[in-house]
């Protein structure tokens, strides 16, 4: 009999979970009477360090998280011979915090008794009919607070006429309904039907009047109503003044961080859009590019094809006036006599003269590369923008004629130099239409040697500009001429090779650009001039319409007339430049 009530039990319990799983799945909220671990309802609830309450059995099943030490040596799990021991430490199922078990193990937890209350008002607000606790052969329709069972009105009336639960509190099961939230009495585990209303102070612990009387007989005991408000204030101190505020920064963080996740996510969506939309306007850039690129190739064919077609006509014709001319000389001369050979002679002789001096005569390896080699794609070089996208890859098609090439300069600087002075020429590459190449890349030699000293050459730098065009620069160590050879693919460029004068280095006057040494010094008749001009009266320099004068203001140290000129006094060799120097301070 007591087997079928067992198994009856445990059916209704199961009914039970079931419902109660099934309502709050429709809620969507987790309900406070269901562990977490086995998804049932709480069968000797635990609460973990970490605050979080599972059924003990459920917290025996989890695997330790570390081994523990006994004695200074290592143990595994496998050594404890009842579940999790001393030192035992476990991961929360729930926030996976690494806590530690009581010493005593899972039996040590601190009993979660909200999670019984809220076990118990489940089951009276799913159940329709509890079942009497005692007979379990009736309904039960009311509760005894302090033994915690459901009794019908049969057991009720015996619960009250025992002498040991006559004081007891029972109240109907619909009252209980009714509150919602029901509250019952914590007893002892130790001693059955006594509540805990007492609190041990030297072992923070909850305990009943008979455990207060045994076991802490010799402690400070006081009853649970004087102590509530101190230490709740304590707990309550902790959570309004510290964790509270904490928890509205954690939750305005939170808050922020899915602002922030949504706004991540618009914000890349956004950017992948434009991302994509870069791409396909590129792409499109890119492919009408490639069929630019390829009509000018195109084009660039048939232009080429047409120039073949004419130049080979031309040299069609060309072929056809020599073998005819070449054919009827040597015809004339191998079977004709002395009289038909002078007798033709004139004719045959203008013939030959106007196919030599006036034939059309190119050179075969240029036909070859003017045509073919001569069109290259340049992968690397810029082709400007299409629709505002930067493109690459430029048909080129133009040949390089060094006979075309130029070399330019500024006024006469390409032929003169000075020495110890840096100068500079630009050569620009050419085609044979006389167009500037536009890329660079072309092999420029350029070599400049003194004529009389072999051994004395300028060191030159060759910059490529990328236009087709490449800056010259060289500085001539010493005075003389030299001849510079400019070639590009080993020949000869216009106007190369070329003379070279390098000059001394300026000479700056030392003395001073005047009149006439009698007005800049005052009329001394010692102040003398470069000019070798003499006045009557004793004076030894130069004087207004006077012997030697010049006739135009000149330089006291050298003569010279032209003011932006260097110093000649080098070439004054009957005046000692020592009487010329004192001149310098009229």
């Amino acid at each position: 009999m007591s087997l079928c009530k067992e198994r009856l039990t445990l059916v209704q319990e199961e009914k039970r979970e079931t419902v109660l799983s099934e309502s709050n799945g429709d809620t969507g909220k987790k309900s406070r009477a269901v562990c977490g671990v086995c998804n049932r309802m709480y069968r000797d609830p635990k609460i973990l360090p970490c605050l979080h309450t599972f059924c003990a059995d459920c917290v025996r099943q989890l695997e330790p998280f570390s081994e523990r030490r006994v004695n200074g040596e290592r143990r595994s799990p496998e050594d404890d011979t009842h579940g999790h021991n001393s030192g035992s430490t476990i991961l929360c199922p729930e926030c996976d915090s690494e806590v530690n078990l009581p010493p005593s193990g899972v039996d040590g937890l601190t009993t979660d008794h909200l999670a019984l209350d809220e076990v118990f008002t489940e089951t009276l607000l799913v159940d329709s009919s509890v079942l009497c606790d005692l007979c379990s052969d009736s309904n039960a329709g009311k509760r005894c607070e302090v033994c915690c069972v459901n009794l019908c009105d049969f057991c009720s009336q015996a619960h009250r006429r025992q002498k040991r639960t006559s004081s007891h509190s029972i109240q109907s099961l619909q009252e209980l309904k009714s509150q919602g939230r029901l509250t019952r009495p914590v007893l002892c585990s130790l001693h059955p039907g006594q509540e805990l209303r007492l609190f041990c102070e030297p072992c923070d612990l909850t305990v009943c009047l008979e455990c207060a009387a045994t076991f802490h007989r010799d402690h400070h005991c006081s009853s649970a109503h004087e102590v509530i408000s101190r230490h709740g204030d304590r707990i309550r101190d902790l959570v309004v003044r510290s964790l509270r505020p904490r928890l509205a920064r954690l939750e305005d963080s939170m808050r922020c961080v899915d602002t922030s996740q949504e706004a991540l996510r618009a914000r890349t969506d956004t950017l992948a859009g434009e991302i994509r939309a870069f791409a396909r306007s590129y792409a499109n850039a890119v492919e009408a590019h490639c069929c630019s690129l390829l009509r000018s190739l195109e084009d660039l064919k048939l232009q080429r094809r047409n120039q073949l077609h004419l130049q080979k006509a031309q040299l069609q014709q060309a072929l056809s006036d020599v073998r005819g001319g070449v054919d009827f000389a040597e015809r004339l001369l191998t079977c004709g006599s002395d009289a038909e050979i002078l007798s033709a002679k004139g004719v045959t002789m203008r013939r030959l003269m106007s196919l030599v001096e006036s034939g059309y005569d190119p050179h075969p390896t240029t036909i070859a590369h003017d045509n073919a080699s001569s069109i290259c794609f340049l992968p690397q070089e810029s082709a400007g923008e299409i629709e505002g996208f930067p493109v690459v890859g430029v048909l080129h098609a133009k040949t390089l004629d060094p006979s075309k090439c130029t070399i330019q300069g500024e006024g006469e600087s390409v032929e003169r130099g000075r020495e110890g002075q840096r100068d500079e020429f630009t050569l620009v590459c050419r085609d044979s239409s006389g167009e500037q190449m536009g890329r660079g890349g072309d092999p420029v030699l350029v070599s400049i040697v003194h004529k009389d000293r072999k051994d004395c050459s300028v060191e030159v730098s060759v910059v490529d500009n990328s236009d087709g065009s490449y800056g010259v620069s060289y500085t001539p160590a010493e005075a003389g001429l030299y001849s510079v050879w400019v070639c590009v693919k080993a020949q000869h460029v216009q106007g190369s090779p070329f003379v070279l004068n390098v000059k001394r280095k300026f000479r700056r006057h030392r003395g001073v650009f005047h009149c006439c040494s009698f007005c800049s010094s005052g009329g001394a008749k010692e102040a003398r001039c470069g000019c070798t001009g003499t006045m009557p009266g004793g004076f030894q320099g130069c004087g207004h319409g006077h012997k030697g004068h010049p006739g135009k203001p000149h330089w006291s140290c050298c003569g010279s007339v032209v003011e932006a000129s260097e110093c000649i006094l080098h070439n004054l060799g009957s005046v000692s430049p020592r009487g010329h120097l004192r001149t310098v301070e009229l």
